[in-house]
């Protein structure tokens, strides 16, 4: 795979910003997944609802800066000339740590057994949420070995014992991915994509073309009886090519936005797709229609028009327009995503473990209960903030 020249030594600072926001909304929406008595447009679409809300655009957000990010992840270790064996050791280590903290993340929710476990479930969660902490971290350079070892090793042997002290609600020991969990969901769609994107060494033409097939695959996974959802192997990655139609999406209008020569004041081709996508979304609602739930290629093709829109947006207001101020509210989330969505967890059944509560029941009900979703969510990117300070960030 070659350095794509144009990407060189490009920071793109909307990317960050899209990031950024992205992840402040999803803390605000999983706080307020608490609160009872909200409007439905401020919660998930029911799976049969034929229609979509904002928060059901989180996670298709997620997926697609993940797609947008990879061409410049990809070009910076080839610029440092890491060996294929380096960048592909590191990409595996990313994909599979996803994964192993959303299986946890899932168990920690449900499907045990309280009664035959030797620890309470709640402080099996706070375990599962807090352990990725030392073994992910960012180390400084100057910070011990021998303490940077025990910390990382420490907590792996941690969550290897949580493994075999989960006890499921059918008897068996030991925990099964009932589903990947959102972080395992990007993992697998991380793994695939960046797979077919080294293979193809990031050409357009072929990265449009796992978009369609992506799409397709989808599509046949949700007819009854199909070859793909009769054959085991082939739903397992057809459902997976579900979220990797979003990650292609956003690695196609990073390189139509960032790899060229010349920038044109208007990016004709990027506005195609947003009608391209719209159109596709439009076409395939009639057969599937619009859910998260099931993952219809409509729900994914209406995010990656939404998202792509977005972004087009905040390249306009930052890269052209040089407004960046208002956007450092929410860098230091955008600096540390995966430790910013764990922390809530971990807050969580903290309080749970321990019968602690932040807040009274007044403020877990209707419009009260979404102030404090929002001030929730202000509170950690200022958390955030101070962790980065002292080099607390998870790194894969």
């Amino acid at each position: 795979m070659k350095i794509k020249e144009n990407l060189f030594n490009q920071r793109i600072i909307s990317i960050d910003a899209l990031r950024g926001i992205t992840i402040f909304v999803m803390i605000f929406v999983n706080e307020l997944a608490s609160i009872q008595n909200v409007p439905q447009w401020m919660k998930h679409m029911p799976a049969d609802a034929d229609a979509m809300t904002f928060v059901d655009l989180v996670f298709p957000a997620f997926l697609f800066i993940v797609g947008m990010s990879i061409p410049f992840a990809f070009n910076a270790r080839l610029i440092k000339r890491d060996s294929p064996k380096t960048i592909w050791t590191h990409t595996l280590k990313r994909a599979i740590a996803l994964i192993v903290i959303g299986v946890f993340m899932v168990n920690a929710e449900y499907g045990y057994d309280a009664t035959k476990m030797i620890i309470a479930p709640a402080f099996w969660g706070l375990l599962a949420y807090s352990m990725p902490i030392p073994i992910w971290n960012k180390y400084p350079k100057d910070f011990p070995l021998w303490l940077k070892n025990v910390l990382q090793y420490g907590g792996i042997l941690v969550l290897i014992a949580l493994y075999f002290i989960y006890v499921q609600d059918t008897g068996d020991r030991g925990m099964t991915p009932k589903w990947w969990g959102i972080l395992g969901l990007i993992g697998w769609a991380y793994l695939f994509t960046v797979i077919y994107y080294w293979l193809v060494s990031g050409n357009l033409w072929a990265m449009i073309a796992f978009l369609v097939f992506a799409v397709a695959m989808n599509s046949l996974n949700l007819i009854e009886n199909s070859f793909v959802q009769s054959t085991s192997w082939l739903s397992f990655i057809a459902g997976h090519l579900t979220h990797v139609s979003l990650t292609s999406a956003g690695i196609i209008i990073s390189l139509l936005f960032f790899d060229r020569k010349i920038s044109s004041k208007i990016n004709w081709p990027v506005i195609g797709f947003i009608g391209l996508f719209t159109l596709t979304a439009i076409l395939l609602r009639p057969y599937f229609g619009i859910s998260k739930i099931k993952g219809t290629p409509s729900w994914t093709m209406f995010s990656a028009a939404i998202c792509t829109a977005l972004f087009y947006f905040l390249y306009w207001l930052m890269e052209v327009k040089k407004q960046t101020k208002w956007s450092e509210f929410f860098m230091p989330a955008a600096a540390n995503p995966l430790l910013i969505y764990i922390l809530p967890g971990v807050i969580y059944y903290f309080c749970k473990a321990f019968n602690f509560h932040i807040i009274p029941g007044y403020f877990r009900v209707g419009v009260p209960g979404i102030l404090w979703s929002l001030v929730f969510s202000i509170i950690m990117l200022f958390v955030m903030k101070i962790l980065n300070r002292y080099k607390i960030q998870l790194h894969l």
